[in-house]
């Protein structure tokens, strides 16, 4: 995106994999809930996530010890204009679907046409930005953009590719189990058990085994997934020996209840890997198109009214730092204090619609870390009182005496989350607020979401050190009234909208810097979500088995580190 990559032309592997792992060995993981489907690029259904990265190839791949560096993967060569107005790819000659079927432009056509218009709405938006794409040669494409963004060139070559001729005549759109996208990645689904579990083999064709980029990855020779009700019982089944390896993201669990047996004995190892990515965004999120949530002084006395110093000790020891912002723990983060320099000058067109904090400042309301919080909530009922609530005959209630009612949408098996909101309910009831919780299956959860039929439910975003065209996505003022984007908050502002654009169209790194600063600042003060903790270093539980390289790269603890470069070996 900005300079040259790190990797010469020569490169043998990237520089955290181990050329030399061995293959071999099984990996089990545990997801929560069920699935229903096996296609993870549509709308319907629910599909095992990591289906997407374990079996299908992009165009070009991404190196997870650089902020946003691509290298060729299924091309072998790379073309675009020096304003990244148009990308030309040539496909490798020996790439191959896991049918042995040969990958070609058509495929390679058919899929980012398919997805934009009948995929999973995460890539309609790119489609909506090619003018054209055409075939320039027998291996070779073109696509040309309609819009002054240098990220596309690297989006486009980012996309799953699909087989054509598999879809023929079928519905693409329809979720199910009777039909698995071929690709063309390193692993195949084997078998699978309906919402209960899914079995994927490394493909011993797979034709990619020697490229460079993929030295030293892909090295287990089957990965499992199991599903369980809730993380109660997944992990009890961890403790049991039945899943290999265990993420954690509660300090507090990770200090007190991993002395279990295995794990005294050696046979289980605690890993913890340090990255250095942002904190992206956890917690719970208001849903702005329906009143209360609409005013942005109801969302702030919320925030008073969540105790995070007292529910994070509850919760997690007070081991685990709170999010600041959405790009806290990097050098995208809002500064303290008032806005200056390039990031004034970028936040100062839009002024007159800035929340207050925005220019002038704005940190998160801290308690005095007592269970009753009285300061914080006497500023709450100020805040409410602005806003047009008082209590009414023990309840708090608008001028027209409508009551502040509000439903909380849980999935079913959090467990953890169910047990925050039970304490800032608690909060919430002395305000004179009434707080219903809905705790619902999968389908329900996901229909629910996608039709923003919530006034406040969980939310997490990850955020990269680049971040780009997502964040149209993530919040955009698009993505307000049409169903099933991940602006769950239903953010409509014109400075979020102006400054993603500045910080897609700019060439230099100092300018997309200071807009993405500028972005974290309205978006923060939006107070459309209520920040928890931060997962500051990945921390998993794994079987002696596993190993992982010395060298970690800056997203050490994603799910392009695990997998992908550990490996299974016996001590």
């Amino acid at each position: 995106m900005y300079g040259a990559p790190a990797l010469p032309p020569d490169f043998v592997s990237l520089p955290y994999a181990n050329p030399d792992a061995p293959k071999g060995g099984r990996v089990v993981f545990g997801n929560t809930g069920g699935f229903d489907s096996l296609n993870p690029f549509v709308q319907k259904g629910t599909a095992p996530w990591q289906l997407r990265f374990w079996g299908y190839e992009s165009l070009m791949g991404r190196s997870w010890d650089e902020p946003f560096t691509l290298y060729g993967l299924l091309a072998e060569s790379i073309r675009t204009a020096p304003d990244r107005s148009w990308v030309e790819f040539t496909l490798r000659p020996e790439a191959r679907f896991s049918d042995g079927s040969p990958v070609t432009v058509e495929d390679v056509i058919w899929s980012y046409e398919t997805l934009g218009t009948q995929g999973h709405l995460r890539y309609r938006g790119f489609a909506t930005q090619i003018e054209s794409i055409v075939q320039t040669g027998e291996r070779s494409l073109k696509i040309t953009f309609n819009t002054d963004d240098r990220e596309l060139a690297l989006i486009a070559g980012m996309r799953p590719i699909l087989k054509k001729a598999q879809w023929q005549d079928l519905d693409f759109t329809a979720s199910g189990l009777n039909n698995i996208p071929i690709g063309s990645g390193a692993y195949v689904i084997s078998d699978f058990e309906a919402g209960r579990n899914v079995t994927l083999r490394r493909n011993p064709d797979y034709w990619a085994n020697d490229l460079p980029f993929r030295r030293g990855t892909q090295n287990f020779d089957e990965l499992r997934i199991e599903f369980y009700g809730d993380q109660t019982v997944l992990f009890e089944a961890f403790k049991a020996g039945e899943l290999t390896a265990l993420r954690e993201f509660n300090a507090e669990k990770w200090e007190t209840q991993f002395g279990f047996p295995a794990v005294l004995r050696g046979d289980v190892i605690k890993s913890e890997i340090p990255h250095k990515r942002p904190s992206g965004m956890t917690g719970f999120v208001m849903n702005t198109r329906r009143a209360p949530f609409d005013d942005w002084r109801v969302r702030e006395a919320m925030l008073l009214a969540f105790n995070f110093e007292y529910i994070n000790d509850t919760m997690t020891g007070g081991a685990q730092p709170r999010i600041t912002s959405y790009f806290s723990s990097s050098e995208l983060a809002m500064q303290p204090g008032p806005a200056t320099g390039q990031v004034l000058e970028m936040l100062e067109p839009y002024a007159d619609a800035l929340l207050p904090g925005a220019l002038e400042g704005y940190a998160l309301p801290t308690s005095d870390g007592t269970a009753r919080n009285r300061g914080n909530l006497r500023r709450a009922v100020d805040m409410l009182a602005a806003a047009g609530w008082t209590v009414q005959d023990g309840q708090l209630r608008n001028a027209q005496g409508v009551p502040f009612a509000i439903e909380v949408l849980l999935r079913q098996g959090d467990g953890s989350n169910q047990t925050v909101i039970e304490i800032y309910s608690r909060a919430l009831s002395r305000l004179g607020i009434q707080v219903d919780v809905s705790t619902v299956d999968d389908a329900q959860y996901a229909a629910r979401i996608d039709q923003y039929d919530f006034d406040m439910t969980t939310f997490r975003r990850e955020l990269s050190l680049s971040p780009g065209n997502e964040q149209r996505l993530y919040w955009g003022s698009d993505g307000v009234d049409v169903p099933g984007t991940r602006n769950l908050m239903g953010v409509a502002s014109v400075a979020v909208d102006g400054l993603i654009d500045r910080m897609l169209a700019t060439e230099s790194r100092e300018e997309f810097t200071a807009a993405a600063r500028a972005l974290d600042r309205v978006l923060t003060t939006g107070r459309y979500v209520i920040p928890i903790w931060q997962y500051d270093v990945g921390r998993i539980a794994h079987v002696r088995q596993l190993h992982y390289p010395e060298q970690l790269p800056i997203y050490g603890d994603r799910t392009g580190f695990l997998p992908d470069v550990w490996w299974y070996e016996e001590n």
